[in-house]
């Protein structure tokens, strides 16, 4: 009989279907079977009652396990209508059970509090949690509605390589890879220069990119592997063109999990981000605006850093929601010191650069502005930097020979998906963490002990 998806239940009612799923939760009463079962569609609840030769396969079946289901497709009587349960109106009566795969017991129970060290160190378990089954869902929208509204304002998609000659941050720490002639190659720890090459040829790009940094640290704030939402676009004016594009990006995936993930979020316990439906950008100040006013509402003073510290985002944050009714907001005019070479200069306000970060519910979550698109003035940068610009050939020529004025963006997507998520760390928000102190092993154990197979 062919497979019927969970999520398709409520056209067969009456029916008899099979579906293929994954055993949520075993009840067993005696004389009848309770099942949660899920595939990738949905959940429902399925009973065995009355087939004894059914009921004695479904007391070999344990939590987790593999099955091929057969039964009718039941509406429940009105009293017994769950509401509150995907698939609380119906319910399947099973007439057979096939066992595809048996799990072994669990450890411990899935869907109940555990550390985040046990959560990883678990992970081909714990994944298959609820509420990792939740991030990872709406983490996958996140990426579906970025990729859409991309193409609806004429962005292309690109591939940019892992494997580059140099490091675009001009001293981010970054991992090198003695594998070519003559040359030490790193792992991009960013699409930075490939984007803006991209602008000459395509106008507008987006990527994916996978980015990587070698620091040794191993906070809630960092990966050393982590997925960058990437944009780069020809012919703006200044940075307040790429802020534009970023807050119709912003309301745009609010609306995208609207749509598609109540019921995650719902498990979750967290709301949609506040975002002002009026003006064409979410709020924004000057990066001494926002000291100063630090300053006056803490009486901290900051106003000489060239940076924000996470207690001041965090301050920021909770300000522009209580008092501008936004989760977000934008921080622009970093001093020319603290952006790389490539950062654009405002000419009306010399020493701070036409960039911005994007603050999101505590944390910074994107780095963007204007680049240099002058091919002089670039090299001239890049020698500032205490940089040789006959290293950075290749991608000078994209200057040497005509690029329009041009900026862009690179976002973390686990970032993203911690605070869209409401978690406390953004590896939560990451299938498979790396860090200074994680890594997977699948061919030799760890710490010189036998794996355990």
């Amino acid at each position: 009989m062919q497979r019927t998806l969970i999520g398709e239940l409520k056209k067969h009612i009456g029916e008899t279907v099979t579906i293929n799923a994954i055993v949520d939760v075993v009840r067993d009463q005696g004389k009848m079977a309770f099942f949660d079962l899920r595939d990738r569609s949905a959940l429902v609840q399925g009973v065995v009652f009355g087939k004894p030769e059914v009921l004695e396969v479904a007391k070999t079946v344990s939590q987790e396990s593999s099955v091929r289901v057969e039964g009718i497709v039941n509406q429940r009587p009105e009293k017994m209508v769950n509401e509150k349960v995907q698939n609380g109106d119906i319910e399947l009566e099973i007439t057979g059970i096939t066992l595809l795969n048996k799990a072994e017991p669990l450890p411990f129970e899935i869907d109940t509090e555990y550390s985040l060290e046990v959560r990883l160190d678990n992970r081909p378990l714990t994944l298959k949690s609820k509420r990792d089954r939740a991030i990872f869902k709406i983490q996958s929208e996140i990426t579906r509605g970025y990729g859409e509204y991309m193409r609806s304002q004429g962005f292309t998609e690109f591939q940019a390589p892992k494997l580059v000659g140099g490091d675009a941050e001009g001293g981010a720490a970054v991992f090198a890879v003695p594998y070519f002639r003559d040359v030490t190659a790193y792992l991009a720890s960013s699409p930075q220069f490939y984007k803006q090459i991209m602008v000459g040829a395509l106008e507008r790009v987006f990527t994916f990119a996978t980015a990587f940094r070698a620091e040794k640290s191993a906070t809630t704030r960092h990966l050393s592997e982590y997925t960058s939402l990437d944009a780069e676009m020809g012919f703006i004016e200044d940075h307040t063109d790429i802020m534009r594009v970023l807050t119709g990006l912003m309301r745009h995936l609010k609306q995208q999990l609207a749509e598609t993930s109540a019921s995650e979020l719902a498990t979750l316990g967290i709301d949609l981000p506040l975002i002002p439906e009026e003006g064409d950008t979410l709020p924004f100040m000057k990066l001494r605006e926002a000291q100063q006013l630090i300053k006056e509402r803490t009486g901290e003073d900051k106003t000489n850093e060239p940076d924000l510290e996470p207690e001041d985002e965090r301050w920021l944050c909770e300000y522009a929601r209580t008092e501008l009714n936004s989760d977000f907001i934008f921080i622009t005019h970093y001093p020319v010191s603290k952006r790389p070479f490539y950062t654009y200069e405002d000419e009306n306000d010399p020493g701070f650069t036409k960039s911005f970060d994007l603050l999101f519910r505590g944390i910074e979550i994107t780095t963007g502005g204007q680049r240099i698109h002058d091919h002089d003035l670039l090299v001239e940068r890049i020698k500032g930097k205490g940089l040789d610009p006959s290293k950075f050939h290749f991608y000078l020529q994209a200057f040497q020979y005509g690029i329009p004025p041009h900026g862009g963006w690179g976002m973390g997507l686990e970032r993203l998906t911690e605070k869209f998520c409401g978690l406390d760390s953004v590896k939560e928000a990451t299938l498979f963490p790396r860090d200074i102190n994680r890594i997977d092993t699948f061919t030799s154990a760890e710490r010189g002990e036998e794996a355990d197979i």
